[in-house]
């Protein structure tokens, strides 16, 4: 009976893997987000664990891109992001472990909020700027992400929301965000490894998920056109998004009353 329900949890979470897998493939981001929030909002395994394998999924990803693209070039304008990511990827990771040994529910209060957020400020398309932001954006931006990717490696919808909005080619805005990932994911598991936080559970889920993003992944570039519009699909996939969010921040304050 236990053999069972183990198998049915790890079934269940090969299937959202896998629709969040799809939906970053043909929007570019919501990997981290729809996956924890399924997860938060199911109860499904701990999420610690399941933030530890998301790290490891992004790892391979992101590296996995660099290196066909030939991409790691860090660039001056990037260094206030990444240095600024680094410190709040520090920060969040020891909040992470705070609030998972004291106040688990709070911590799913603090994922659902963040969701809420993240899906609204990508509801519209943000407008080009004129010209570059400054290098206090980009460290705001970074310290931002970095603490989203500290606690639940989702560092995505800060980036994604000021980078979209530079006036630069959209080949530099991809290969930025995956030099930012592939770094802020590295230092995230230098720090969760050694010191013992990094647990069989995350490394057997990070295992079982990385042939399903792989597969996907390859399975979206195959198709020349989504089954929806661009436009229809980020629209959907923000109102999941708002939904899971909602979800979490209900039960979580339901079970801190």
């Amino acid at each position: 009976m236990q053999l069972g329900a183990q198998l049915s949890t790890h079934a269940v979470f090969l299937v959202f893997v896998a629709l969040a897998v799809y939906a970053q493939a043909l929007t570019g981001f919501a990997l981290a987000l729809i996956l924890l929030g399924l997860i938060g909002a199911t109860n499904l395994m701990p999420l610690t664990d399941a933030v530890n394998a998301t790290t490891t999924v992004g790892f391979c990803t992101a590296w996995t891109f660099l290196y066909r693209r030939r991409a790691l070039r860090i660039e001056r304008v990037l260094v206030p992001t990444l240095v600024a990511s680094a410190a709040g990827i520090m920060a969040g990771a020891l909040v992470l472990v705070w609030l998972a040994d004291t106040a688990y529910q709070v911590l799913r209060l603090v994922l659902g909020l963040s969701i809420v957020a993240c899906a609204l400020s990508l509801w519209h398309a943000a407008r080009p700027l004129p010209s570059l932001s400054s290098p206090a954006a980009y460290a705001l931006t970074g310290g931002i992400a970095g603490l989203m990717a500290g606690m639940f490696s989702a560092p995505g919808p800060p980036l994604v929301y000021l980078l979209y909005r530079q006036p630069k080619p959209m080949a530099w805005i991809q290969e930025s965000l995956m030099v930012i990932f592939g770094l802020g994911t590295t230092l995230r598991l230098l720090i969760l490894v050694p010191s013992g936080q990094f647990s069989l559970l995350s490394l057997q889920l990070a295992v079982e998920a990385l042939p399903v993003v792989f597969v996907v992944t390859s399975y979206a570039a195959r198709r020349r056109t989504p089954p929806l519009s661009p436009k229809l699909f980020r629209g959907l996939i923000c109102a999941l998004l708002i939904g899971t969010g909602f979800s979490l921040v209900t039960s979580a304050f339901l079970s801190l009353r």
